[in-house]
């Protein structure tokens, strides 16, 4: 019994933060070697989305409507940050395949990943979560279930209502 209580602890993953908590910083590398955190971003709005892993269907799906979308996240003064274990040579690749326009971070350890209480139990993959950041630095929308076909159309709608408040 022992042994099993302390490999459920072992491979337990942290608490995912809550609406209004200041979202866990990290530093990170993108697909081109800058180093990335979100105190970088204070000011303005962070669509901080994790994903399983690069060039997989939903995950390419995701990212295409995310660029698809570029300008408009731009104009609502919103950072895209995408994030999953994979390191920065297959983020480039990802990157480049699909022209994508925004930091694809490689959180390789797992830190962001278990930080943001979004890794898969006993694996080495992030769930397919997003968290919207307001500019001063807190969680202000959890999305912990994403259509990666809709999901970045349902942030702009959020961020839109976020902003008449």
């Amino acid at each position: 019994a022992v042994l099993l209580m302390m490999l459920a602890s072992s491979t337990a993953t942290a608490e995912q933060v809550s609406v209004g908590e200041p979202a866990p910083d990290f530093e990170l590398l993108d697909q081109n070697g800058q180093l990335h955190s979100i105190e970088d971003y204070r000011g303005q709005w962070v669509a901080l989305y994790f994903y399983p892993t690069d060039d997989t269907p939903g995950c390419t799906t995701e990212a295409c409507e995310f660029r698809d979308n570029i300008f408009a996240f731009r104009e609502a003064n919103c950072q895209i940050l995408g994030l999953s274990f994979d390191d920065t040579d297959s983020h480039r690749e990802f990157a480049e395949k699909y022209s994508l326009p925004f930091p694809l971070l490689a959180d390789t350890e797992g830190s962001a990943a278990n930080a943001y209480g979004v890794k898969m139990f006993a694996m080495q993959i992030a769930k397919r979560q997003t968290f919207l950041i307001d500019p001063e630095g807190n969680i202000a929308i959890h999305y912990e279930s994403v259509d990666p076909e809709t999901h970045s159309a349902e942030i702009l709608a959020d961020l839109e209502k976020l902003k008449t408040r």
